[in-house]
């Protein structure tokens, strides 16, 4: 599993990170959290508001900082 946060560094985008790799940890999960800061990647994926959280190629999320029982939720569906 690959799950990508997007955006520029602010404190919602490192947030969502952050409970993204607790919400893979608590499920034990093998699964890449990575982030990506590129303005051209971001645009790339046609992502307008940030951060952004893709799972693998799905869209999960836009503009908005997801909590850890959220992104459980989420990996778990």
């Amino acid at each position: 599993m690959l799950i990508r946060i997007f955006g520029m560094g602010c404190a919602k985008c490192s947030a969502l990170e952050r409970n993204a790799r607790e919400a893979v940890s608590q499920l034990g999960l093998e699964a890449e959290v990575m982030k990506v800061s590129d303005m051209e990647q971001i645009m790339a994926e046609g992502i307008m508001m940030t951060p952004a959280l893709k799972v693998d190629d799905r869209l999960i999320s836009t503009g908005k900082l997801l909590s850890v029982k959220e992104l459980v939720e989420i990996l778990e569906g």
